[in-house]
């Protein structure tokens, strides 16, 4: 059917966006807080460098920085794994559909929870072999094209399918 498809492919799409975007966001403030330290430390060895600091204080400001902030990245590092597993988990991905499908949700809507049963696992899968890090982006119009299927196509197909319209011609009166 259709549009059975059409709804498994732009949940998946949906939910999987809301998992990835997570995922990307936490991975850019990781990357925002080690090029920070990074900025940082190396602003305090110009200054140094600008103020005739010894030239010893200097050097263990950038080696200090450079451990500190490599270390930041090892720990940043793992911390982003395990958020990556929370992610992928049932309970998350639930907590998901019900961020992304709130209207559903609250009204217990049967259909979108058989969806739902259909693509949790497929997704989990999906999004755990692929890994987030490089799991696609998916473009708002690429969900807005689904759902102009949904909307729009789908039944337009029907009334041409339907059988009003099968030999309902002036010509065959």
């Amino acid at each position: 059917n259709l549009t059975d498809s059409v709804h498994l492919l732009l949940m998946h799409s949906v939910v999987a966006e809301d998992v990835r975007s997570r995922y990307s966001k936490r991975a850019w403030e990781n990357r925002m807080q080690e090029l920070s330290s990074v900025v940082l430390g190396m602003g305090m060895a110009g200054l140094g460098m600008h103020f005739s600091v010894p030239p010893q204080f200097t050097g263990g400001v950038v080696a200090a920085t450079m451990l500190g902030v490599g270390g930041m990245h090892w720990f940043n590092s793992s911390q982003l794994k395990n958020v990556e597993e929370q992610l992928t988990s049932v309970e998350e991905l639930s907590a998901s559909f019900q961020r992304t499908h709130p209207q559903e949700v609250s009204e217990a809507d049967e259909y979108y929870a058989s969806v739902w049963a259909r693509i949790r696992d497929p997704l989990r899968l999906s999004l755990w072999r692929t890994g987030l890090a490089d799991f696609p982006a998916v473009k708002k119009g690429e969900m807005e094209e689904l759902q102009r299927i949904l909307d729009e196509d789908i039944p337009r197909l029907r009334r041409l399918a339907s059988p009003s319209h099968h030999g309902s011609g002036k010509n065959n009166r």
